[in-house]
């Protein structure tokens, strides 16, 4: 007869590591590193088209989470905790790049917004469309559309007015619409419906 093997399985549990990485336990910072990274890194490749300066963005935003860590109170997920770092890293970076610049000047029929960009074109040609829109557009567009923020919270974290913001994203919107469209004519040879 074969002995019983009992097996266990392991899981990390996050908060343990949190505690243990608030002690500077390097083992502890790594897993969470690991953990983490891949989707930091995404979240800082849509804001910042070159993947190396996302990457350092990624890695600064890391060193403000290990050396900011006692101030996460598990009031909500710790991953939504990092991603907060990393897109204000993300923000102020482009700052200091001087390549944020925010359209003042309103559209016409702007309450019209375009709700959805309906396209067969793959992810990768998506992100391509998002990182060739202009600075303050794309930033607005990832922020309300793949972050899920609000017009007021984005207000405040680029210190623009709610109009701006809407405004912003009306034209990101238009934009990326006009290229899918342009894609699909030269794919299809006519537009799709």
């Amino acid at each position: 007869m074969k002995p019983l093997l009992k097996v266990i399985q392991l899981h990390k549990n996050e908060s343990v590591l949190i505690k243990r990485a608030i002690k500077n336990n390097r083992e502890a910072q790594h897993e969470l590193f690991s953990l983490h990274a891949p989707k930091m890194l995404s979240v800082c490749r849509f804001y910042i088209s070159d993947l190396q300066d996302a990457e350092e963005v990624m890695l600064n935003g890391f060193f403000k989470v290990f050396t900011n860590l006692k101030q996460f109170k598990n009031d909500g997920s710790f991953e939504g905790w990092i991603r907060r770092i990393m897109i204000r890293e993300s923000i102020s970076f482009l700052r200091k790049q001087r390549k944020v610049e925010f359209s003042l000047e309103m559209v016409e029929n702007e309450t019209e917004a375009i709700n959805s960009i309906e396209t067969d074109i793959e992810v990768s040609e998506i992100q391509q469309l998002i990182d060739e829109l202009p600075e303050g557009y794309r930033m607005v567009f990832v922020m309300y559309v793949v972050e899920g923020y609000k017009h007021y919270e984005i207000a405040e974290m680029l210190d623009i007015t709610v109009g701006t913001s809407k405004s912003q994203l009306f034209k990101a919107r238009k934009l990326l619409q006009e290229k899918v469209n342009d894609i699909n004519k030269t794919s299809y040879g006519s537009y799709k419906v």
